[in-house]
């Protein structure tokens, strides 16, 4: 991954940003973000360490799943810079409700469809702060899966 990189490097060098992380275990698995231009969802199916890119299927996001997704991120991103414990945390349920309801909401538009692309992303992190309304410091370049 290495880095961190100033965005203004990781847009010469062709990355894009992602809008939300939903799941990280050794990097990106799940999440929001931009694949050429548009925003997609990604979902990681195949990890390897030792690479610098990993395969992920994407598929397109609706305008309405991106601004209730950006909506959920901005929720999550307040907890994560707060000094609330870990019992106060939206992911637990019952502590945010509009959290909650877009979580509910924002189950069939995180399910990949079929026909979903396959496409190798590789990841960079920026200079920036980790938790931001923006989406954070991760960002991506995308090619085709071999």
């Amino acid at each position: 991954m290495g880095g961190p990189w100033r965005q203004e490097q990781l847009i010469a060098d062709g990355f894009e940003p992602a809008y939300a992380v939903l799941d990280w275990y050794d990097g990106p698995r799940k999440g929001l973000t931009v694949v050429h231009g548009v925003p997609h969802y990604f979902e990681g199916w195949d990890y390897d360490p030792a690479n610098a890119a990993d395969e992920y299927f994407v598929w397109p996001a609706s305008e309405a799943a991106v601004a209730m997704e950006r909506e959920s991120w901005a929720i999550f991103v307040r907890y994560e810079v707060s000094d609330a414990g870990r019992e106060e945390h939206p992911g637990n349920g019952g502590i945010d409700a509009r959290y909650d309801e877009l979580e509910l909401l924002l189950v069939p538009h995180r399910q990949a469809p079929d026909g979903a692309r396959r496409l190798v992303g590789e990841v960079r992190l920026d200079d920036g702060d980790r938790y931001r309304p923006d989406g954070g410091d991760l960002w991506f370049r995308w090619r085709p899966s071999r």
